[in-house]
């Protein structure tokens, strides 16, 4: 696996990822973004909340 990748173009700044994550890894700044990569266990929780579909692997 690999960590997740916001693709700030997609990304609506909705703050679902923010709220789903279990590690508590994203930040909401202009668009959400992976700001503790080191604690993200690669769930892929991120990917299936994000109704853009802005977040890959």
């Amino acid at each position: 696996m690999a960590l997740p990748v916001v693709d700030s173009n997609l990304c609506t700044a909705c703050g679902i990822c923010v709220d789903d994550c279990p590690m508590g890894c994203y930040d909401m700044e202009a668009v959400a973004v992976l700001a503790r990569e080191d604690d993200c266990t690669e769930c892929g929780i991120c990917v299936d909340a994000c109704p853009a579909g802005a977040i890959s692997m």
